[in-house]
């Protein structure tokens, strides 16, 4: 790694298997930079390029190199997050989750409608009536289908609908015709210019990652520039790319909505010293410390990730 390590004092990759088949995903990989501010995350996704890659590269230098803006609160409430397990199962993790609000995947490849109804009729059992429930479906759906498996899960009160169709014109149609509330995730973390969803009238709520949109102060100008509702949300991240997703929500001026950060008990491990998980649905604002013995478990060779970075940082830098 040579122009990614800008202020950089060390690199390390960490591999960490995933509980439960995660978007396809079954072992989370990454590298961690630790510069004068700490440690950051760069875990761009295996299908990201380099151009897209280097947002996430310059989150992981703002965290390593600058740090964060001050916090406005000190406590995040957070979701569970259920995967596309089957109906018993999601009861039980819903159950187990201490959370208030869960966000149920939907649309899995290889299952059925029917599959996602009963799970969160599940969830819904398992949190209650006071409970709240959204679904992500990461675009599988077309508008037609969208609009149709939307109104069928009406009935257990969804809170909203993340990204239930792949473009901001779907997403807009779909609005027009469900009194779902609909979120944009990939159409805004995704997008050349995040700001269209607003201008295309796509959605109700903006869910923002801190990596795909370049570290804190850049997600908190998105924010600001959308002026929509925000749910603040992980790339399943570890406990050092989830600070970076506390410290956007602890800065937020509002946070209306439990954030998507309890995202750590989908991996079987983790690198710090005091984990960032939550405790009765809320996560506490602070920064853990990365430590050697738990890093070890699940340290994998650099050589790849080197590679990814230097050719992110191409782009980065020619910005």
């Amino acid at each position: 790694m040579s122009d990614a390590v800008q202020g950089v004092r060390r690199v390390r990759v960490f591999a960490i298997p995933m509980r439960t088949r995660f978007r396809g995903v079954t072992r989370r990989e990454g590298a961690l930079l630790h510069g004068p501010a700490g440690w950051g995350e760069f875990s761009p996704f295996a299908e990201y390029g380099p151009a897209e890659a280097s947002r996430w590269l310059a989150a992981a230098r703002e965290a390593s190199g600058v740090g964060w803006p001050a916090p406005v609160r000190d406590r995040v409430p957070v979701n569970a997050t259920i995967p596309a397990v089957d109906a018993a199962t999601a009861h039980a993790l819903a159950r187990a989750s201490g959370c208030s609000t869960a966000k149920v995947k939907v649309a899995e490849r290889g299952q059925t409608d029917a599959d996602d109804l009963a799970r969160v009729e599940a969830v819904r059992d398992a949190l209650g009536p006071a409970g709240k429930i959204r679904v992500d479906a990461n675009g599988a759906w077309d508008v037609d289908h969208a609009v149709a498996i939307l109104r069928s899960l009406g009935r257990f009160d969804l809170e909203y609908a993340e990204q239930p169709c792949a473009t901001l014109e779907e997403l807009a149609a779909v609005r027009m015709r469900v009194d779902v509330p609909v979120a944009a995730d990939e159409s805004i973390r995704r997008a050349e210019d995040p700001l269209k969803v607003k201008a295309a009238g796509a959605a109700d709520i903006a869910v923002l990652k801190v990596q795909p949109l370049g570290g804190v102060r850049a997600a908190l100008r998105v924010a600001e520039a959308t002026g929509l509702p925000v749910v603040v949300s992980s790339a399943v991240e570890t406990s050092v790319g989830l600070a970076a997703g506390v410290a956007l929500a602890a800065a937020l001026p509002e946070l209306p909505y439990a954030c998507g950060l309890g995202t750590l008990s989908l991996l079987e491990g983790d690198v710090v010293d005091e984990p960032l998980a939550p405790v009765d649905g809320v996560l506490a604002v602070r920064r853990p410390e990365v430590d050697e013995a738990a890093l070890a478990r699940f340290e994998a060779d650099p050589s790849g990730w080197r590679e990814r970075a230097d050719a992110a940082a191409v782009y980065l830098d020619a910005r």
